[in-house]
């Protein structure tokens, strides 16, 4: 998603590199500039400098219009030209909330970790959970699921709803739950059955940790996984309601909030 205007206003940037996409946002008082997402790679650093100039060149500004940037994600800390880096779990609430003021928390699932952050009302971080010691749940797991059903991750994410009776998934490592997989495909269970069977897993995985923090139904669904149609609606049934809506690219969320906090700062 990309949004362009031209602004004669101050620029403020957030970057926020990921492990497996870097995104960058660009605001000014009224709302947001421009928007840019590249795949992270292999060099962090690199790949938050040219998300940026991407952003960059869409304004048609220069460098220079751009009075703060915050950097935040795994990466931050590769990012020398930014004048600050700050959590991301801070900045998915402060993006979630600007976009959102009814939001009350947040389920944020992306490439390496799985978040659930409950909201004060000045939209500061009451509390969160977090699992970023197993990949189980996470972007890369549905990649790797994915491929092990030999399909491209779009279908993957809606051949669940296809499901006539979803298979049960009782691995959590993804090594163990790839073998699976395999397994039942093996023995003759659909892509479907499975698809809906990961999916399932990953729901109960997430909404247990939601439940931990007795969420309510103001919650908003973001990072990259929640593009994953199958493991949107699986979480919405575990948790029994439906994610509040946020009108942009769920995976830029955090970039946006790294941009308002840029703002904040730079008017303090």
């Amino acid at each position: 998603m990309t949004i362009v205007c031209q602004s004669d206003d101050k620029l403020f940037a957030g970057v926020d590199v990921g492990s497996l996409t870097a995104k960058s946002v660009i605001i000014d008082r009224s709302g947001i500039v421009a928007i840019e997402i590249i795949n992270t790679g292999a060099d962090p650093g690199k790949a938050g400098a040219a998300v940026f100039t991407k952003a960059l060149n869409q304004t048609k500004h220069s460098r220079k219009d751009i009075h703060y940037i915050v950097a935040t994600g795994y990466g931050r800390v590769s990012l020398a030209f930014a004048d600050k880096t700050v959590t991301e779990i801070s900045c998915h609430a402060k993006g979630v909330r600007y976009l959102n003021s009814n939001v009350e928390s947040l389920i944020d699932i992306g490439g390496q970790d799985s978040k659930v952050i409950k909201l004060n009302n000045d939209g500061s971080v009451l509390d969160f959970v977090m699992n970023d010691r197993c990949a189980a749940g996470t972007g890369r797991f549905l990649e790797i699921m994915a491929q092990a059903l030999e399909t491209d991750i779009e279908h993957f994410s809606l051949i669940s709803a296809h499901a006539k009776s979803p298979c049960t998934i009782n691995s959590t490592c993804i090594v163990f739950a790839e073998s699976e997989v395999i397994s039942l495909l093996a023995t003759g269970n659909t892509k479907d059955n499975i698809a809906a069977g990961l999916h399932h897993s990953i729901a109960r995985r997430v909404g247990n940790m939601a439940k931990r923090l007795n969420v309510s139904k103001n919650t908003a669904f973001v990072g990259g996984v929640a593009k994953n149609q199958g493991v949107r609606n699986a979480l919405e049934k575990f948790l029994g309601f439906q994610f509040v809506s946020i009108q942009v690219d769920s995976q830029i969320t955090g970039a946006l909030g790294a941009a308002v906090l840029a703002k904040e700062y730079y008017q303090r």
